[in-house]
């Protein structure tokens, strides 16, 4: 029913209007606990993003529209590679809900040359994130693009955040550069620091720098005479702050795509949502179809948390409330019997904020704060 269910969800909320031109796509590899080995197909051993590796787990990626909604959620045995999951997605995605064009958005465990070829073999519009330090062609010629970048303020909730974009087009692919102008700072006082802390343990001695990571990118290699600390890798390391490269074939402008990659984000949260106030992992199934059923249930919460959030903000001047304060609240509702002189009551607790915010959202009405039952 899992299927149905989240066809029929869609279905309901469709008109002329409806489209799924952009989707965003995301993975995680729940854990399955001793006592479920995770079904006759699902449960497997693979690259843990629990740091689990003792554990059978199952890949679990979640699709959301353009406006936050979650569409459905897809399942593979627990060793599939996130680059083969992607193109089997968005292909049942097209067959499900009878859709054409659609933007696929993924970060960049998703991209692989077989992956881009596929997507676009199939028409498929793409922004997918690039492994900016590995990938040669970015590392030599993209981040070395002289042509200046756009700015761009983007509001959060937290405050304003600089960026700035460009396009670059090279050996036929479409780059686009963006710059987190606040992380850049950031990425430049931590080298800073680790380069200060070099310096002080150099002169210390350089036996113990061998084994660190943080540190050894920055060193040059012994000759005998030692280690020292490597000026052009300091410098070159400079390219990388507060950057982040993306891949796409859609015609959108550099900050547009910039921003739909944002909203990635969105999945992302939605998947903090999932392990954290909808508890779904730790997986204790031992059947298929049980580990579908939880997983259902699981989106069904979320397509709820989303409706009463958009509600929220219908009503509360586009303001969004905290989801675990809001379900906090909630949780705090209760009715307590009490029995007097043969009489039977239900005392209701006053409602907190949240509470109150979202029953006013949904049209729902408390009961009396007192009220008289009758006796079986």
């Amino acid at each position: 029913m899992k299927d149905v269910l989240e066809e029929e969800l869609f279905a309901h909320r469709r008109d002329l209007l409806t489209t799924l031109d952009i989707v965003f796509m995301d993975t995680t590899s729940p854990r399955i606990k001793s006592g479920g080995e995770g079904g006759q197909t699902l449960g497997r051993r693979g690259f843990s993003k629990d740091h689990r590796p003792d554990l059978n787990q199952m890949i679990l990626a979640a699709l959301v529209d353009g406006d936050g909604r979650p569409v459905c959620t897809e399942m593979w045995p627990g060793n599939t590679a996130d680059v083969t999951s992607l193109i089997p997605a968005v292909d049942r995605l097209q067959r499900r809900f009878r859709i054409n064009r659609v933007c696929v958005v993924a970060d960049r465990g998703m991209i692989s040359a077989e992956t881009i070829a596929e997507l676009e073999a199939r028409g498929l519009l793409y922004v997918l994130g690039v492994r900016e330090r590995t990938d040669k062609l970015v590392y030599d010629l993209v981040l070395d693009d002289p042509a200046p970048s756009v700015p761009f303020l983007l509001m959060k909730p937290r405050g304003e955040v600089d960026y700035e974009a460009k396009a670059v087009e090279l050996a036929g692919r479409r780059y686009i550069v963006c710059r987190n102008l606040d992380e850049m700072k950031k990425d430049a006082a931590a080298r800073a620091d680790i380069v200060a802390a070099l310096e002080r343990q150099l002169k210390k001695g350089d036996k113990s720098l061998v084994g660190n990571k943080g540190y050894r990118r920055f060193l040059a290699t012994p000759d005998g005479g030692g280690f020292s600390i490597d000026r052009a890798k300091v410098a070159e390391d400079q390219k990388f702050d507060g950057v982040f490269v993306l891949q796409t074939n859609a015609h959108l402008s550099p900050l547009e795509a910039m921003l739909v990659y944002k909203n990635l984000a969105t999945v992302e949260r939605t998947f903090r949502t999932t392990k954290s106030l909808f508890e779904t992992r730790p997986i204790y199934h031992q059947l298929d179809a049980t580990i579908r059923g939880h997983v259902a249930c699981s989106f069904l919460a979320l397509v709820m948390k989303k409706e009463l959030e958009d509600r929220l903000a219908a009503t509360n001047n586009g303001a969004r409330a905290s989801s675990p304060a809001l379900m906090a609240d909630l949780d705090s509702l209760t009715e307590t019997e009490v029995e007097e002189d043969g009489k039977r009551f239900l005392l209701r607790s006053a409602p907190r904020p949240g509470a109150s915010l979202a029953l006013s959202a949904l049209g729902v009405a408390l009961p009396p704060t007192l009220r008289q039952v009758a006796v079986a």
